[in-house]
């Protein structure tokens, strides 16, 4: 008997430190992160690195239909799986999209209408973006959720959108 009540403290803080770390897991997976910047694809909105931003992914997973024109969307890269990217939503599903405004990767005269299910994705440095021009349209099942706010560094503080009218739309 005096095994087990010498055993039950370590076993329930061992429960609470598991129990800690689902909840910390489940927080980061399902509702949101920070998450570190990289890359010129971006650029002005961005800087290339020693950037933090709030990732929100609990708005896109409750209401998948409130993504909008210009939202910061981050998703699975399509050419490199595993590899998460941010991009701006130019296109969502039905719209008539010119392939390349800038006519560097196709004719600016080229237009795709962005299917079902899909959304329209590119950097805002279009030269140096590898983005919808390069793989087309973005499977929403690639969607991750959407920037909600850079928080550093301090004296560049965003909020790209005010994330209550992601779930009111």
């Amino acid at each position: 008997m005096t095994v087990l009540r010498r055993l039950r403290p370590p076993i329930v803080g061992a429960l609470y430190a598991l129990n800690a770390f689902c909840a910390f897991h489940l927080f980061l997976n399902y509702v949101g992160s920070i998450q570190l910047v990289s890359g010129p694809s971006m650029l002005p909105t961005m800087a290339e690195e020693g950037e933090a931003v709030i990732e929100n992914r609990l708005s896109f997973r409750l209401n998948p239909g409130g993504l909008n024109r210009g939202d910061l969307v981050t998703f699975e890269s399509p050419l490199a799986p595993g590899r998460f990217v941010c991009k701006r939503l130019l296109g969502l599903p039905g719209d008539i999209i010119c392939v390349d405004p800038t006519g560097s990767k196709a004719p600016s005269s080229e237009h795709v209408v962005v299917p079902k299910g899909h959304i329209w994705l590119m950097g805002d440095n279009a030269v140096l973006s590898r983005d919808s021009r390069d793989y087309g349209p973005v499977p929403l099942s690639l969607v991750r959720g959407t920037l909600w706010a850079r928080v550093y560094p301090f004296n560049r503080v965003t909020v790209f959108r005010n994330p209550t009218t992601f779930l009111l739309h």
